[in-house]
């Protein structure tokens, strides 16, 4: 593996602070704060900022000790014994992140809807999470230089709004105005700055990428806090600035979340508006981009340790990012923004529910604030759990500073929107439920470890090469797993054929797993039986020889299919081949429908394989296409390929052999056979009898629902081939997200088939 190397210095993560402060909050509560409490805006946002650096010390601190990604959750999980505990900060946390993306979206869509087109607000705020969240899984991010030409863009809008503002009233007409505004109103600076707190969580953003941070250990702390005064004080300037706008006050509560659109109307004139409004867009959309990236960070990490599904943990091996993390957290966002701002909005909303952006608002902070005293917890059992631990930065006064950060996190959770708090709550019972019910995964670490010197899986920091770049094109890698002694020379041959039929330089990794109770630790069972197999596997192959490179891996582990999938992961592998065991058919479910690479399984083969004969269906869908450039390339290094078209005895479909044809263009020798028969795993595996040779068989698009209603074809084919003493092997091409949408439709369309007249 490659370690990744870190490249974001001091500017660059000042700009990810501030870039994601400057969001929704500054655009959309700047307007409704001053039509509540007029001039004592400034102090609400002063009070949100003051809590959120007590706790952002307390992030300081703890980024400095652990230079990973990870930010909040990662402190708990490394502090804090209660795996409940850890695990509703986890869950807070990604639905806090999830959250303010969720209101900074439906935000952008009040100022779509009321400056750019009248569309559906949450609509608006649901296509764009939708999109963001495809960028985010192809890996799409801003670089460190575009970070900071964005950072600089947003702060050079605000000037250019708070200049307006200057340049529109002198200075002691201005202040006068400012005073005459104060409000004495405690309870309601208290509620907008509980509000206004969401707006200063970006500093979190930083600390969440302290492992790409140059020096984290230093960088981050100076990066946290110089944002939080650089945002405070552009805040305190802007609400100055509406203060003092000609736009009276009862509109400007009218007009809300856009009032600032309309006030800078006032000052710079539509094209001035027009700026302000781009801004105001394009800042909500960069700060949910890093929202995103930061709540998928902690359900890697969940996933990683056993705290969500296992899945979470999974590296698309294309893109390189947590597809199933990005997918659950853009799911969740729009499922916010549908819930808080499509249904229970307005007076037409169920059951008299209004919440909106004000109930988004609250049950944002409520996930956010909960959290931010669990650090601050944490920061203190860390101080006297690890008396010794190095400390680059340290919290003074610890720990009555952390108790007032505590204190003042549950202070501010007392002042907001009573239905977003409860639907919160709600939120998190239904979670702690679920986990109690689920009981969580074993982590990563316990269900596979090494037994041989190999690399295990890949964590956070390390990045492997995807296939198809740099050196990684150059070499076609095989994984061949073994369950028995006896099938290691045939595979490996078989492999060996293969490879070597598709590329000029191969690797073939062949892997152990030793199999252990789920009952009983991985760690705790003696890897001295596994080694022995290790062993015995390099001893059968010692006489045997192969063109490819050979190397033998071993695990023990207490999900196999799991560990095949990690492994394949890690080596960037291009094909598995293995069997297709008569026990475990989990395992070759699990491994066919999640494999980041091609799957070839083998059966019947119990000496080594001839391929001179090969027989190949006529059948369509996606894993048959995808065989024909494995059949060709054997057929063109001069194999014999009989192409088997069965059609069925009585009425039915024939197959169409056009496209098997035409994907055989490089094979000399092409053999047609038209076959009559019922059923057609018989018709394929009696034809390739009587031909003799293997049969190769694309794996059935619809598996899951044929198995269990009735076997798929390669089932079948397998029964029957164990009789006539045929070799088969069935080929399943790589899975990912889009696949598995493809094939769920197609599961559908092949169900309301059987209700077209004709069909």
């Amino acid at each position: 593996m490659v370690e990744k190397t870190r490249t974001l210095g001091f500017t660059v993560a000042y700009a990810i602070g501030l870039g994601t402060m400057i969001a929704a909050g500054i655009f959309s509560l700047s307007g409704t704060a001053v039509a509540e409490i007029g001039s004592s805006a400034v102090i609400a946002f002063v009070i949100a900022a003051i809590v959120a650096s007590i706790t952002a010390a307390a992030y300081s601190e703890f980024a400095s000790i652990y230079s990973e990604s990870g930010g909040g959750y990662l402190f708990a999980s490394r502090t804090l014994k209660s795996d409940y505990l850890v695990y509703t900060e986890g869950v807070m946390l990604f639905l806090g992140y999830s959250a303010t993306t969720a209101f900074y979206l439906a935000t952008m869509g009040e100022w779509v809807h009321e400056f750019v087109f009248p569309a559906p607000p949450w609509l608006v705020g649901a296509a764009t999470a939708v999109l963001l969240g495809v960028l985010n899984a192809r890996g799409t991010e801003e670089s460190g230089a575009f970070q900071v030409i964005v950072t600089g863009a947003k702060v050079a809008v605000l000037f250019a709004f708070i200049g307006g503002a200057a340049a529109y009233k002198p200075v002691d007409a201005s202040v006068a105005t400012f005073t005459g505004a104060v409000s004495t109103d405690l309870p309601g600076i208290v509620q907008i700055a509980a509000l206004a707190f969401i707006t200063f969580f970006g500093f979190s953003a930083i600390a969440a990428s302290a492992g790409e941070i140059i020096k984290p250990r230093k960088t981050v702390p100076r990066a946290i806090a110089a944002s939080i005064v650089t945002v405070t004080i552009l805040y305190a300037l802007v609400i100055v600035a509406m203060v003092n706008s000609p736009i009276p006050a009862e509109v400007v509560a009218q007009e809300g979340e856009t009032a600032m659109g309309k006030v800078a109307n006032a000052f710079l004139g539509p094209i001035g508006m027009q700026l302000i409004v781009a801004g105001a867009i394009f800042s909500m959309v960069s700060a949910s981009n890093a929202s995103i990236l930061a709540a998928s960070r902690i359900g890697y990490l969940m996933g990683r340790e056993g705290r969500a599904l296992r899945r979470f943990h999974l590296i698309d091996r294309r893109y390189g990012t947590p597809i199933w993390a990005i997918a659950a957290c853009t799911f969740t966002i729009v499922t916010l923004i549908v819930t808080f701002i499509g249904i229970f909005h307005g007076s037409g909303a169920p059951f008299g529910i209004d919440l909106g952006l004000a109930g988004l608002t609250g049950f944002a902070n409520l996930n956010l604030l909960i959290p931010l005293s669990v650090v601050n917890v944490a920061l203190i059992v860390s101080r006297r759990r690890y008396p010794d631990q190095e400390r680059p930065f340290r919290v003074p006064l610890s720990p009555v500073l952390p108790v007032i950060g505590i204190l003042a996190n549950l202070a501010l959770i007392v002042s907001l929107p009573i239905d977003g708090v409860l639907a919160g709550v709600f939120g998190i019972i239904a979670f702690l439920g679920i986990y109690y019910v689920w009981g969580g995964a074993l982590p990563v670490e316990q269900v596979m470890s090494a037994i041989t010197e190999g690399e295990g899986p890949q964590e956070e920091g390390d990045v492997t090469q995807p296939s198809g770049t740099g050196d990684f094109a150059e070499v076609y890698r095989i994984l061949v797993p073994i369950a028995r002694e006896e099938d290691v020379v045939d595979h490996v041959l078989l492999a060996d054929a293969i490879g070597q039929a598709l590329d000029d330089e191969v690797e073939i990794e062949v892997l152990y797993v030793e199999d252990v109770p789920e009952q009983v630790p991985s760690d705790a069972v003696s890897s001295a039986g596994a080694q022995g197999r290790i062993n015995e596997l390099e001893s059968a192959m010692a006489d045997v020889e192969v063109d490819a490179d050979l190397t033998f891996e071993g695990y023990v582990s207490q999900d196999i299919a799991f560990t095949i999938l990690e492994v394949a992961r890690d080596t960037v592998s291009d094909l598995i081949l293995m069997g297709y065991p008569e026990r475990h058919r989990d395992v070759v479910q699990t491994v066919q429908h999640r494999a980041p690479c091609d799957v070839l399984y083998v059966y019947g083969v119990e000496s080594p394989l001839d391929l001179s004969v090969i027989n190949v269906g006529a059948g369509g869908g996606p894993n048959h296409r995808a065989l024909l450039p494995l059949v060709d390339a054997l057929g063109e290094d001069g194999a014999e390929v009989h192409v088997i078209r069965v059609q069925p005895e009585i009425g039915g479909t024939p197959e169409q052999i056009q496209e098997t044809i035409d994907g055989l263009r490089h094979t000399e020798t092409v053999e047609i056979h038209n076959v009559e028969e019922k059923n057609v795993a018989k018709g394929l595996v009696e034809t390739a009898k009587d031909n003799g040779g293997v049969l190769f068989i694309g794996a059935s698009r619809d598996l899951l629902l044929k198995q269990w209603l009735f076997g798929s074809t390669p089932d079948h084919a397998v029964d029957i081939a164990e009789a006539a003493e045929v070799p088969v092997l069935i080929f399943r091409a790589r899975t990912g997200v889009k696949a598995t949408v493809e094939d769920a439709a197609f599961l559908v369309y092949r169900f309301l088939r059987v209700f077209i007249p004709g069909r």
